[in-house]
């Protein structure tokens, strides 16, 4: 568990947490759960896009002497956002919006070190998908130096529903990848971007490169072959900033 995250345990209490919009970063579910109040809390957390994480019973363990059921609610101080209700007022600056979108970032002290670049860069808001994201609690607040405090963090069940959404509104989607013999200096990154950053391991999901307007590389001159995602997300980031202010 991460420093001031507040469990909640049980199907029930966790329904009627939800319901009342208590900020609900992940929730942790008994493989093979059955039941009619299991499935309408699977159901609701689909909609409301909270990530779920399906583990053995051995992952309750260390809950001993609560009453679970199988379901454990973690908690979060950090209200997450609706992308479309703040993409209207972000379209009409005079710059554009400037987006981040992680897909699978998962490390939560990379994620927390990215989240305090993208403040300092002036970034709008972050992008991560309900499942295969980092949780957002206490270490990922303390990472972030408190930038989580006040950096906008909009979680979506789909990236590739959302990008076409993002495409559809005029915002330009590049992605970053060492894979690209295209380097980030040759690109144009000025108006309304949303730059997507992948996992150390994985990378970008193929289907999100193939949805891109542009796919980029940060040149790499010594014998090492990649940059921790965080550092590499900052280089991204600050060149975009720099045409911006160009």
């Amino acid at each position: 568990m991460e420093k001031n995250d507040t469990l909640i345990f049980g199907i029930r209490p966790v329904l009627e947490a939800v319901k009342s919009g208590t900020k609900v970063s992940k929730v942790l579910v008994k493989k093979g759960l059955t039941g009619n109040r299991a499935s309408e809390l699977m159901g609701m957390l689909k909609h409301e896009n909270i990530q779920v994480q399906f583990v053995p019973i051995e992952a309750f363990n260390k809950f001993q002497g609560k009453n679970h059921q199988g379901v454990v609610a973690y908690t979060s101080p950090i209200e997450v956002k609706n992308l479309e209700e703040i993409l209207p007022d972000l379209l009409e600056k005079e710059e554009g919006a400037f987006l981040l979108i992680l897909d699978r970032v998962t490390d939560v002290r990379n994620f927390g070190a990215i989240v305090r670049t993208a403040e300092c860069a002036g970034v709008d808001a972050i992008i991560v998908p309900a499942k295969g994201a980092a949780n957002i609690g206490g270490d990922a607040i303390k990472t972030s130096a408190g930038a989580l405090n006040y950096l906008p963090i909009c979680r979506v069940g789909s990236l590739k529903t959302t990008i076409n959404y993002l495409k559809q509104n005029g915002v330009k989607i590049i992605s970053a990848t060492e894979k690209s013999d295209k380097m980030l200096y040759g690109s144009t990154l000025k108006g309304s971007v949303a730059l997507v950053m992948g996992a150390e391991d994985t990378g970008i999901t193929p289907e999100v490169i193939r949805m891109s307007d542009e796919v980029v590389s940060i040149p790499i001159k010594g014998k090492v072959e990649s940059l921790n995602v965080s550092v590499a997300t900052g280089i991204m980031l600050y060149e975009i900033v720099r045409q911006r202010l160009g």
